[in-house]
């Protein structure tokens, strides 16, 4: 499978600042790439419907990295389904996350995070919307639908 994505490279998908940091190898294994070849696709199809530049923070995690963020074992980052970002240029993340639910596009869960969106396209396509709360000492909550 050659990579078709127009917007987006593999080292953007990989990069990580804190596997550089830690020196940890963040390199997916073949199976996995294949993954992020599908969903920077996908994520082509936000980069056009938005019209505006994507910044890519966080896309695939490897075991180690993964643990070391705090991420959850079952996240699908570790499997090359998704990513977060942000698209300042376009609208602050609740913005974004509108545009991109109201669009049609199909994406398994899309998360405004607060100061950033977190996209998944993993292949059930369950369109599950979400909106994360944050409250100092206790852990993450999710609200079904958008909210500022």
């Amino acid at each position: 499978m050659t990579w078709s994505a127009h917007y987006f490279t593999l080292d953007e998908l990989i990069h990580s600042d804190t596997a550089v940091r830690r020196s940890i190898s963040n390199v997916p294994p073949p199976a996995i790439v294949n993954r992020l070849k599908t969903t920077a696709v996908s994520l082509d199809a936000v980069r056009r419907l938005l019209g505006r530049p994507i910044f890519v923070s966080s896309g695939y995690r490897g075991p180690e990295l993964n643990r070391i963020v705090g991420g959850a074992d079952s996240s699908a980052h570790t499997q090359g389904y998704a990513v977060d970002f942000t698209s300042p240029d376009y609208g602050n993340p609740l913005r974004v996350a509108e545009a991109i639910r109201d669009s049609g596009i199909r994406y398994d869960q899309l998360i405004h995070e607060g100061t950033w969106v977190h996209l998944s396209f993993d292949p059930r396509q369950r369109m599950q919307t979400l909106t994360a709360r944050f409250r100092p000492g206790k852990p993450t909550t999710y609200d079904t639908g958008l909210h500022a």
